[in-house]
This record gives C-alpha cells, sequence and structure tokens, in this order.
C-alpha cells in the first residue's frame, strides 16, 4: 500500500505538471506561446502540445488506479449528495459540447467557447461527487485549465466567426450522446474499473 501509495503521488504530480502546465501557459502567457511556436514551428508545437497533454491524462488514470479500493481514508471533503447525478449529466452536457466545438452550429456560436465550458462542467461535477485525492487533483487540473481558457478567451474577446447551421448542432448532439454511451458502458467500467451504472 506505501508503494501504491507513492507511485499515486508522483503520477498525481506529473499529471498536473504535464496536462495543466502546457495549458496554462498557452492560456496565461500567449506571448511566451507564440515565441515558442516561433521558434520550433506551430507543427512541432502542436505535438508536443497534444502528447504532453495525453501523457499528462495517462498520468492522472494510472493515479487512480494505483489508489485502488482502499484510498488510505485520504478523502479531502464530504461530498454532495446529489453530486452523482450531477455527474451523469454534466458528463452527457460535455460529449455533447465537445462535440460542438468541433462543428458550425446554433451552440457553439451561443456558447462561443463550447469545449472549455463543458469540460469546466464535467470537472466541476466530478468535485461534488468524489473526494479522494487522485481524483481530486485530476478534476481540479482539469476545472482549472477549462475555467483559466474559459475566462480569458471571452475577456479577449475570442468568439467563433461562421453562420449556424442547424445539421451541425443534430450531429453534435447524436456525436455526444454515442460517445457519452461508450464512456459510461465502456471507459469507465472497463478502463477505470468504475462502474457509474447499476
Amino acid at each position: 500500500k506505501l508503494i501504491n501509495q507513492e507511485a499515486m503521488l508522483v503520477y498525481l504530480y506529473l499529471g498536473a505538471l504535464l496536462f495543466g502546465g502546457p495549458h496554462l501557459v498557452s492560456t496565461l502567457l500567449p506571448a511566451l506561446r507564440d515565441n515558442l511556436k516561433a521558434k520550433i514551428g506551430v507543427q512541432t508545437w502542436k505535438r508536443v502540445y497534444a502528447l504532453a497533454s495525453l501523457v499528462g491524462l495517462l498520468f492522472f488514470v494510472l493515479a487512480y488506479r494505483a489508489m485502488g479500493d482502499a484510498p488510505y481514508g485520504d478523502t479531502l471533503y464530504a461530498v454532495s449528495p446529489g453530486g452523482r447525478h450531477a455527474v451523469m449529466l454534466a458528463s452527457l452536457l460535455m460529449f455533447i459540447l465537445l462535440g460542438a466545438s468541433h462543428g458550425k452550429g446554433y451552440i457553439k456560436s451561443y456558447v462561443r467557447h463550447p469545449m472549455s465550458l463543458g469540460i469546466a462542467l464535467w470537472a466541476g461535477a466530478h468535485l461534488l461527487a468524489n473526494n479522494e485525492r487522485a481524483v481530486v487533483w485530476m478534476f481540479a487540473t482539469l476545472f482549472i485549465v477549462a475555467l483559466a481558457d474559459l475566462v480569458f478567451s471571452l475577456a479577449r474577446g475570442k468568439k467563433p466567426d461562421h453562420v449556424p447551421q442547424l445539421k451541425s448542432d443534430i450531429r453534435a448532439v447524436i456525436i455526444g450522446v454515442v460517445l457519452y454511451l461508450i464512456f459510461l458502458f465502456g471507459f469507465h467500467p472497463y478502463v477505470l474499473g468504475v462502474p457509474v451504472v447499476g
């Protein structure tokens, strides 16, 4: 258990650094981001950014698995009684908003930054429903990154510029529901080992 706990903490720190670091630099320090892009090239920046984010998420998953069935009494606060229902709803909204972020629909036009909003809602809901250290670290990192991106993007006046198409929204809802069901019945129980239904 001690080995697992030490591994869990290392994974948490690495996950927060690799996922949160590049995102926060890009959001809070755009001049530094642009300088890095100019030095290493836009495509290289995108690859490094995506790889660091993916590895960071992987470390978060490893931290969760290292925690195992016994979180060593390492809970940080009392959970909300309605947290689980909030997670279910927020997860569905998140996947729909992710779908909308890649389209040109009314949802994207109205929300402006659907991906950041969706992740912030999803992460925030998980913080209401979970209190184990590994889970809190992971979703707090995601929440802070998404909220920072949302706030600073709105403050800088960034918004989509397209003619909204209803078919794009329909596609986003269909894709979102399909991804939600895969996540609910596939990824969560078999990859994370945590069934959310039943």
